[in-house]
């Protein structure tokens, strides 16, 4: 399965992350906590830019 991980970019401090887009539970920010996806039953809602989309 490809393009199911993306690299997003924390809207609050620029942290750049890999999380799975269709998660199940809320995707936090590594650094400050921030909400980066919102699941939503098949691809979550992404709060933060996507840089890339990877593998």
């Amino acid at each position: 399965m490809t393009g199911d991980f993306i690299k997003i970019k924390c809207p609050d401090c620029a942290n750049e992350q890999i999380a799975f887009k269709k998660a199940a539970t809320k995707v936090t920010c590594n650094v400050c906590g921030s909400t980066l996806i919102v699941p939503k039953g098949g691809v979550g809602e992404i709060k933060g830019e996507v840089l890339e989309v990877v593998g």
